[in-house]
């Protein structure tokens, strides 16, 4: 199987998809989420699902920060910014969820874009098939995703890109 995003160029994050693009939550998250394209999945895939994380958060706030969950996924294509109209899979609960991000569950049940605090970050956007159809609602948690998906994961596949955001990378 494979996973690949037009928002990746030469393993460059175009920053359109993060804090260097125009379109934000009222909370300043960046919500412009990258396309997403799914390939070559095993025989008996029923649905996909997608976890965006960034292990280089790890040294700034203790934890891999998730930018975006989505399961329930039966579509192989997502356009550019489709984590905000489209209502045919479920979105997960990101980082921005709780102290850090001072956001409710509910608001942070979306794509949440790269906004590296410190240094260029390393993003990878992994894509699960799965031989069934999570019984998941908008605002899952990371664990309730991998929950589910235990034993029925039949693919997958990562995709990875840097961002650089002009301000910390000088």
């Amino acid at each position: 199987m494979k996973v690949t995003s037009t928002g990746i160029i030469d393993g460059i994050i175009q920053d359109r998809f993060g804090k260097g693009g125009t379109q934000f939550a009222p909370s300043g998250m960046a919500t412009y989420s990258l396309p997403v394209g799914i390939s070559e999945a095993p025989p008996g895939t029923v649905s996909y699902a997608l976890f965006l994380e960034d292990k280089d958060a790890v040294p700034v706030c203790g934890f891999s920060w998730i930018h975006w969950l989505a399961a329930g996924l039966t579509r192989t294509k997502l356009e550019e910014n489709e984590s905000i109209h489209a209502k045919d899979f479920v979105q997960g609960t990101n980082s921005q969820s709780g102290k850090l991000g001072n956001l409710s569950r509910m608001e942070a049940a979306c794509y949440a874009g790269m906004s590296p605090p410190d240094a260029p970050h390393l993003y990878e956007l992994h894509a699960y098939a799965l031989d069934f159809m999570p019984a998941l609602k908008t605002g899952f948690y990371m664990n309730e995703l991998f929950h589910a998906m235990h034993g029925h994961i039949l693919a997958e596949a990562v995709v990875s890109g840097m961002y650089f955001d002009k301000i910390t990378s000088k």
